[in-house]
Order: structure tokens, then sequence, then C-alpha cells
């Protein structure tokens, strides 16, 4: 950026520079980070609008020194920094950059060795805990390094998948490196699979073949689930020979928590101790014994089809996901733009993610914005259109009144008259299809009032709760409605499942009804008010290889309702959020418009999706849950509305100002034009909008466009 004389460069010329980068070290046949497969084979194939989530992932761990002008889509380093700066400064950071880009490119030591980094580990565990845990090498090692090599093993077969962790956010008690069969599980949440588990003192590291706790200790309760657990433990023993291995519970990971649960649920297991590690001949002959059972073991789950198809891989771990989810959102987001549409920055993550943590989404802005094709395009990429049954639109009658207009009525005859949303659900619920997501577009929602027609379906939505590996809800339809013994046979159990998401699109003028905090707080909110009109289809030829691409549900689906699904393992974060919520909520409550325990679980599951996948940085994350859950809350005309929006602006701003001195004229804050300095620049500009209107009609609202 200095060479080009520049304090900031448009990010396009960046994205040019970093592809070219990756090309040419191709084209010379340098090493080079494997494209992502779900966009192309090569990094010669990909475009530069293909690169997006490639390139935010470098940029975000940069975030304390580099910012981004989102609206004049330039990037520089930080002013205050670069104000300071001199010439020697700006030569020893490219110094410094050309020296790690260097390294990084190193050829990889083929003389690597499991009983050295197992060593590594233990000797270094312990220290590391004390230290930064973002960026840590001890832990890029666990999570990267020993799981590829190990996964270059020859006895390592294609559907075993190699992934280890250290914890999330913080560091874990005890650190893991899992093998898992994608045909029995892709999580450690549940199912079967080989772990290396590290004592909790470091003195010792165990290879086990164990099951994972986390779901049927959900799912049973933890008496009922100890039980379960250890039934499993001794039919595996049964089952296998499991030779040269332990078979009892004198395992020692830590006296209580997590670690308990382990020692439970292992089958059986090889113990190592630091001082006494075998050579790497031994412990790789012991890896491949402990592989050679679990290939026997999944063979005969397999033979016996023991395991359904559909609930083995549509539960996605919570750690598995950055590169998949990514990946495939920009496959998602290639779909779109080769179809002729763009959208901003990071609402196709931002839609995902709205969708994962509840599946119910409105997107609200003024006609024409294309909120109905988003719908219908990030389904389509998704493999559900309206010929499959996948996709269905409803259109919304200002006459609707009630939610027989959805769900169905019993004619006079007796008989009972589907709803355009109670055969989505029949379709959605049938055995065949569980594992197909479903896509329910409520066109121009508020043609009607939704709290009329869409009241039976708000409620069901909230008894959501976990019945085995599945989440379901009550009933929908009473007994009276369907009197005659078909209909029984139809519609008794007509619930909404895990696989259906209901995105409503909405205009706010003369024509429509506003919406109740009954249906605010249930849904994430998603505006679409702010349009470049110079945005232009892309001219490049068309991939011909991308296409439609069905996905399992286990993509989309929730994989929390409660917050104590998650606390143990994301404390910090939540704890994180919710300081954040608590601070907003005493802005909001002298105007009765303060949040409860719903928005709050739903806000932090979206955080703690955002940090799983990588999607954003946690400031852009909590920006688009301060935008849409919580200021759709805000409408009024006194004071007292003005002085949260003021509170609330300076919470965005991420600057102080004295309050006082803008209650009487605010128009310093909201006629500004630009808003990248902001620690959440969408919400400030909203909140600047909000004020205006405030000032020069005496009302506000968020939904005045």
């Amino acid at each position: 950026m200095k060479e080009l004389g520049q304090e900031k460069v448009l990010f396009s010329k960046v994205r040019e520079r970093f592809l070219g980068a990756l090309q040419e070290r191709e084209r010379n046949g340098q090493r080079v980070d494997a494209s992502p497969s779900s966009v192309a084979s090569n990094w010669s194939d990909i475009t530069i609008n293909q690169i997006h989530t490639i390139i935010d992932n470098p940029i975000n761990a940069l975030s304390n020194i580099i910012e981004r002008d989102i609206v004049a889509q330039t990037i520089g380093f930080k002013p205050t920094l670069l104000s300071q700066w001199s010439e020697q400064v700006h030569d020893e950071l490219q110094q410094y950059a050309e020296r790690e880009l260097a390294a990084y490119y190193q050829e990889p030591n083929r003389t690597w060795s499991l009983r050295g980094a197992l060593q590594h580990i233990m000797d270094g565990y312990l220290q590391a805990k004390t230290e930064q845990f973002k960026g840590h090498q001890l832990g890029n090692m666990v999570r990267r390094t020993i799981s590829n090599e190990i996964s270059s093993f020859s006895f390592i077969h294609k559907q075993l998948k190699v992934q280890g962790s250290v914890g999330q956010g913080n560091w874990a008690n005890i650190p893991w490196i899992a093998i898992m069969d994608n045909r029995v599980t892709t999580t450690t949440q549940r199912g079967e699979y080989i772990v290396y588990l590290f004592a909790e003192d470091m003195s010792a590291v165990y290879l086990t073949f164990m099951q994972g706790v986390t779901i049927p200790l959900r799912d049973y309760g933890k008496v009922e689930g100890y039980k379960y657990l250890r039934e499993k433990v001794e039919q595996l023993r049964q089952q296998l020979p499991l030779t040269g291995m332990n078979k009892d519970d004198n395992i020692h990971l830590t006296s209580g928590g997590l670690g308990y649960d382990y020692q439970v649920s292992t089958a059986a297991y090889y113990r190592y101790e630091r001082d006494q590690l075998p050579d790497d001949e031994q412990l790789m002959a012991d890896l491949q014994n402990v592989v050679d059972n679990y290939k026997q073991y999944v063979e005969g789950q397999m033979n016996q089809e023991h395991v359904p198809h559909d609930e083995t891989e549509h539960e996605q771990e919570n750690m598995e996901a950055p590169l998949v989810v990514a990946d495939e959102l920009q496959r998602i987001q290639t779909y779109i733009h080769q179809k002729g549409f763009s959208y901003p920055e990071h609402l196709i993550e931002n839609f995902y993610l709205s969708l994962k943590t509840k599946p119910f989404v409105i997107l609200a802005g003024v006609s024409g914005t294309g909120k109905t094709k988003l719908v219908k395009l990030f389904a389509e990429a998704l493999g559900a259109i309206a010929s499959n049954q996948q996709f269905t639109l409803i259109p919304v009658r200002p006459d609707w009144s009630d939610p027989s207009d959805l769900l169905g009525y019993k004619d006079l005859s007796g008989t009972f008259r589907a709803g355009p949303l109670a055969l989505v659900l029949e379709e959605a619920l049938k055995p065949e299809n569980r594992r197909k997501p479903y896509f329910v577009c409520l066109d121009e929602m508020n043609l009607a009032r939704v709290e009329h027609y869409f009241s039976d379906v708000l409620s069901v939505l909230e008894t959501q709760e976990w019945r085995g590996s599945r989440i379901v809800t009550t009933r929908l339809l009473q007994p009276g409605m369907l009197s005659q013994e078909e209909d029984r046979a139809r519609f008794s159990d007509l619930h909404i499942p895990d696989n259906v998401y209901l995105i409503g699109t909405v205009n706010m003028d003369e024509t429509t009804h506003p919406f109740s905090k009954k249906v605010l707080d249930r849904a994430n909110t998603i505006e679409f008010n702010y349009i470049a009109l110079d945005q232009y289809p892309f001219l490049e030829e068309e991939d011909e290889g991308l296409s439609m691409y069905p996905v399992s549900n286990g993509f989309l689906r929730s994989e929390y309702l409660q917050l104590v699904d998650v606390y143990h393992e994301q404390r910090e974060l939540v704890e994180k959020v919710t300081e954040k919520l608590v601070r907003i909520n005493q802005i909001l409550e002298p105007i009765h418009a303060h949040i409860g325990f719903r928005i709050r679980d739903a806000v932090c599951f979206y955080m703690i999706y955002n940090e799983q996948f990588g999607l954003m940085s946690e400031d852009e994350a909590f920006d688009h849950q301060l935008l849409q859950k919580l200021l759709p809350r805000i409408q009024g005309s006194s004071m007292s509305i003005k002085r949260a929006l003021l509170l609330l602006m300076k919470e965005a701003l991420g600057t102080n100002f004295s309050i006082d001195e803008h209650m009487e004229d605010a128009s310093p804050l909201y006629l500004r034009q630009d808003w990248s300095e902001a620690r959440y620049p969408r919400s400030a500009r909203k909140l600047g909008f909000m004020l205006g209107r405030l000032e020069e009609d005496g009302f506000t609202s968020y939904w005045l466009s």
C-alpha cells in the first residue's frame, strides 16, 4: 500500500494480487494451498469474484491493524497506526511478511514423527495454557499438522476423517485428536470413533476406542446416559478382539467433568506415559491395530444396518466446519452471481447463520430489491426447487385472518382441506425426505396481520425439543380438525420438523401491517434498504460445472436449542456476548424495548456458529445481530427514545461523546456519510437514519424506509 502512494487501495486490487500469486505458484509447479474443491480443482480456474471467503480469513486475522470500508470497497492500515509508522517500519513489515510467506511454503518435513508430536504436546501444553489461545503454535499443530500427517498414513482410508482440538475460544483441559469413520459418525458428540486423549496434567496420553458422550447424555440425562454408555462399552468389548488393548475402566484423565465422561465411554485403550513413550514403529502398530478393530466394527454395523443413514451424516461436528461451510457458502454465492444477481458483502453468510440459528427469517426492504429471489436462488443452489417440492412460494393474501388459510380447514362434509404449509410439512416428514431441506417462502408476509394467520406456527416453533437425534415440535392441528380416519392417518402427527425453513419477505408501506414483538423475538430480520444500482451482472464465461448441488439437512439444521447445550464448550464466548447484551439491555429497558432469554440465546447461537465456521469477525457478526434482533424493537417519539438511540449510537460507533449535547441536535451524528470507522457500521448507519427521522418527523421506527 505504501509503494502505491495511497493509504487505502481498492479491495478488488488486493483480490487480484492475492489470486495472481496463488495462480503463479501453481503455474510454476511450486507448493501452493489446495484450491477450494467446491469452487474449482485448480487456482487457474478460479475467478476474482470467487475468492471472497478465502481472502476474508487472513484479513479477519489482521483486523487489529487493517480495516475495510464496506461502502467504498477499500482496504488499508488503520490511520492511527499509519500516522505513527516511519519508512523503516514499512520496510520491516514488508520483510517480515516475505519471511513468513517463504517459511510457510517450505517443503514439508517428511521425517515427521508421531512420537515427537505427542511428546511435544505433553511437554508444552500446560505452559501453552498460560498463553494467548488465538493463533498459538501448539493449537495449529494439533488442529492442522498432526491431523494432516495422520491422514496421510497408508492405513487411514478415505472414509476416515482426522480432527484435532485444543478447545474453542480457550484452552481445553483435555486436548484430543480423533479419527472418525463417516459411515457411523462425523462428530465427536455421538457414535463410535478412535481418539488420542491427553490427561489433564499431561502425565500420559491414551489411544482409545470410544463413543461420543454429548448427545447420549443430552438425550437420556446423566444417570440414564451413563448407564447407556456403560452398556455400549460392554457390547463393544464382546464384539471385537481388541487384542493387546486394555479393556478396563482404569484410565485417569481428570477427576470429574468431561474427563469422567470420557472414562465411562471408553471401550479399550493403550496408555502411554509421558516419560516412557514407545518409538514410532510401536505407536504406528498400535494405531493400525485400533483402526483394524474400528473397521471391523463399522463394517459389522453396515451389514446389520443398525445405523440409519439419516442419523449418521446429518449431524455436523461443531469444530469440523470452518472450511466445509465457508466453501459451500462461496459456491452458493458464485451460483447466485452466475444467475445474474449480486448481494451485499456477507449477506449470504448472514442469511445462512440466521437460518441455522432459528428456522424462521424475515427479509425486509423496499420492493424490487431481490428478497424473494434470494430465497429461491439460495434454495436452488442447495438442490431445493419447486419441481421436487423442496421449495414452495406461498403468496400471502390481505384477507388472511386465521391459521386456516395457511394450515387448512375442515369443510362442511367434515373432510380436512390441507393448506399450503400443511402439504409442505407432510412431504418433509416422510422418512425418505428427512435428510432434505425444505424451504417455504411467505411472499409479502405482512399484507395480512402476521399475528393472526401465523400465530399457531409461532407458538409451535417455541416447543422445539430433542427427540433422539432429531428436533421436533408439538402437533400443529387440534384433534377436532381431523374427524375422518383418512385425515387422522395423514395429518394427526403433523408438526414442524427440523428440515423445514420458513422465510418471510416483507415490504413496509401503506398497504402492509407492522410486526409485534412476539414475531420479532422469533426471527432474524435482514434488511434490504441500501441498494447499489451500479451493480451489474457478471460477464465472465459461466462455469458449466457449477450447478445445483443437493446437500444434507445437517448443513442448515440447528445444533442447539437451549444455552445449556453449548455453554460448557463455549463459555467464554457466551459470557462475552452476554455482557454486551446486558449493556444494551440497560439502554433499552427505560423505553420498554429490552430483550429476554429467547433473544439472548439466539444471539449467542448465531455468534457461536459464526466463530465455528469462520465466516465473519466477531464485531461484524455482532453488528448483524444488533441490527437484526434488537433495533427492530425500537419505535416512538419521546425524548427517552432519542436518548436510547444516542446511547446505542455510542455503542455502535465505539467512541465517546456527550449525550446531553446531542439531545437538542443530533445532526452531526446522522448526517455523516462514512460509517466505516464505526465498531458496528451497519447498526450505526441504521441508528443515524432513525435519529434523523425522529428529529425531522417527530417519530421514528426501524421499519420506516
